[in-house]
């Protein structure tokens, strides 16, 4: 009787795996970090100086409830960014997101962030939109890019976000990772 329960309990086990997968083909079992740029991903890729030469941008609301909601799973966020710019520390302070700025090496970066949070690569999920996220797309267990990402990174991405970035991208992965994470 054991050892039939026990099949039993391993075969429901494979088929809910299975089903993960098939609902978000290419995210990572498990996932233990999700981690984003900015520039082009919270935001359009465009931004608004003024006179003074001050920076603006404009970010999706629902971007930010879906981290939200992520941010209850307990998985760690990060967001890495070649720009050094207020406004992406601002808007991360807001979200409660861990964010570093002027980030050259964003790879050699990554793999220290990696090592020391001992989180192997292969569980984690990077979200890109232009050609300097291509390692990091590549190093990680699932790239991801958003709808208008450039087309160099398309080609190499798991996942091809529906929504372009600031226009709810964001959402879109957080709602498709909470997802996933309910089916395990």
């Amino acid at each position: 009787m054991g050892i039939n329960l026990s099949l039993k309990i391993f075969i429901q086990w494979k088929i809910i795996i299975l089903l993960s997968v098939m609902h978000n083909p290419g995210l990572p079992i498990p996932i233990k970090a999700v981690i984003f740029d900015f520039d082009g991903v919270f935001t359009d890729n465009k931004v608004i100086v003024d006179e003074d030469g001050r920076e603006s941008v404009i970010c999706d609301r629902s971007d930010g409830w879906g981290i939200s909601k992520l941010q209850k799973t307990g998985l760690p966020l990060l967001v890495v960014s070649t720009e050094k710019n207020p406004v992406v520390l601002k808007r991360c302070e807001k979200l409660c997101i861990p964010c570093v700025q002027g980030i050259d090496d964003k790879k050699g970066f990554l793999s220290a962030w990696l090592n020391e949070h001992e989180i192997d690569g292969k569980n984690v999920v990077f979200v890109g939109n232009d050609v300097n996220d291509t390692e990091c797309l590549t190093a990680v267990g699932c790239g991801v890019v958003v709808a208008d990402a450039h087309e160099d990174v398309k080609k190499i991405a798991k996942i091809v976000l529906k929504h372009n970035g600031g226009k709810g991208a964001v959402r879109e992965l957080c709602d498709m990772v909470i997802s996933g994470k309910k089916m395990i």
